[in-house]
């Protein structure tokens, strides 16, 4: 293990953008159980937030305590504006990430990590703090990675993929050592090979730092067993396809049930006896968020479980308050609707789909909005014909797809996840005519039962489910 912290047995789901925020993260870690940022989009999360500016102060506080020469000068210089964004007024965009990331742009990304997770630490002596990436979004792991561990980070997870190589990456950053990853592009050959390097002194770092625990999301028994034997993982996230965000897709041949949503079987069970054997701790995650759950878990061999859906909606989550009551009212009435789409999501994979009018989830609100893709997280790279790599999004315009090279049926029901995602939790891009994105809120099945644990109260904190969820189990 790389902490001398007992391990807990809650893991606070690291739910993007910017739902596991900072507030969060902090409330759970300060009960002594791991609170989790989340580093998806954290660059334009850290520019939109500084461009509002900076409520509290806490993001100036955190760049302050930033050791990377003048580069919190440079950020807020070109992004902080004191009195905040005019009304209307658009944000100021970053350019999109490419494979080759210029040092003044991977130092934003990194302090955008360490702010976050600085922040969350602040104060806290007993738990631990984690930071959430997905495996699928390449470009700034390495310098979002670098920006964790300066602030010391006690764990990162990682999930939607197969974050086989971030073992070796942590182990060199922590050393101050360049670090590289496989560049996936789609449609690639075994001879086509791409790497993406950052190198911590092109930024002005490279000093020994602590290497975090590191705990990849699995969502099947045979990679769990692959990561265990081939990388060097601390620990394991078992997630089930309840799980909000993004699920895995069915093993074998995909069916759908009468609402369109992929239909799930024993294939996609995993066999909690072999992740046992394996000797490493382990945390269930999807449709465990209750005491019976827990108690389920801990029956099984399991150290605890990773909740986000009770988190999400609490009071310290980064979701736009106006959002969060309207999911909470309807949830006093009754169950929540949520749908597994397989087409919402621009990474192919299922994502679930609170359905809620106003929100992207509304057909006609979906086709109202204009396509556009300008911060690009979700983009996929390919060789394009050129023989130079481009990158494409099935959520972009359709004619700006199919030109390169992407496929018309490709782009049918995909939804913008990234400005969708910025919108949940307050910061929507203003467009040009006046426009503002909508919302799209998603969940784990679980919010369907979060009527009953609500009850009377029109709110609550992190540290009432904390003490919900351990009821029984002390």
């Amino acid at each position: 293990m790389h902490t001398i912290k007992p391990l807990p047995r809650l893991i606070q789901g690291g739910m993007g953008i910017g739902v596991s925020n900072w507030m969060l993260a902090r409330a759970v870690a300060r009960t002594g159980q791991m609170g989790v940022v989340s580093g998806t989009g954290s660059d334009t999360l850290l520019v939109r937030r500084l461009q509002d500016g900076d409520t509290g102060g806490h993001l100036r506080r955190a760049l302050a305590a930033l050791p990377l020469p003048g580069v919190a000068d440079d950020i807020l210089r070109r992004y902080f504006l004191p009195e905040g964004r005019p009304p209307g007024v658009p944000y100021k965009l970053l350019p999109l990430l490419r494979q080759q990331i210029d040092p003044a742009r991977a130092a934003l990304i990194a302090a955008a990590t360490f702010a976050e997770v600085w922040l969350a630490r602040d104060g806290v002596t007993t738990g631990m703090v984690g930071i959430n990436l997905l495996t699928k979004i390449q470009l700034p792991t390495l310098p979002s990675l670098y920006g964790a561990l300066l602030a010391d980070v006690d764990a990162v997870l990682m999930g939607a993929g197969i974050p086989r190589e971030i073992p070796e990456a942590l182990t060199c950053l922590a050393a101050g050592e360049p670090a590289q990853l496989r560049f996936e592009m789609e449609g690639s050959g075994r001879d086509d090979i791409e790497w993406l390097r950052f190198d911590p002194s092109e930024i002005g770092a490279g000093q020994p730092l602590r290497r975090p625990m590191f705990l990849p999301i699995v969502s099947s028994t045979s990679l769990a067993t692959m990561l265990a034997r081939k990388s060097a993982i601390d620990g394991l996230i078992v997630e089930g396809p309840t799980a909000g965000g993004h699920n895995a897709p069915p093993r074998g041949e995909t069916r759908l049930n009468e609402r369109g949503e992929p239909l799930y079987g024993a294939r996609d069970e995993v066999d909690l006896g072999a992740v046992a054997e394996l000797g490493l701790p382990f945390w269930l995650a999807g449709g465990a968020g209750s005491p019976a759950g827990l108690r389920a878990a801990l029956a099984a061999g399991a150290t605890g479980i990773q909740v986000g859906t009770l988190f999400a909606f609490c009071d310290e989550s980064g979701l736009a308050p106006e959002l969060r009551q309207r999911v909470l009212d309807e949830a006093r009435l009754g169950p929540v609707e949520i749908v597994t789409d397989p087409r919402a999501s621009p990474t192919g994979y299922p994502f679930k789909v609170i359905q809620l009018s106003g929100t992207a989830s509304d057909a006609a609100v979906y086709e109202q909005r204009e396509r556009v893709c300008d911060l690009g997280y979700l983009r996929t790279a390919h060789r394009g014909e050129s023989g130079r790599i481009d990158y494409r999004c099935p959520a972009e315009p359709v004619a700006a797809f199919t030109g390169k090279g992407g496929k018309v049926d490709e782009t049918v029901g995909r939804k913008c996840l990234c400005n969708g995602l910025f919108a949940d939790i307050g910061l929507p891009q203003t467009r040009s005519d006046g426009a503002v994105e909508p919302a799209l809120l998603t969940s784990g099945d679980d919010l369907r039962l979060i009527g009953q644990f609500l009850g009377d109260r029109p709110g609550y904190h992190a540290s009432d489910v904390v003490a919900f969820l351990l009821d029984e189990t002390a």
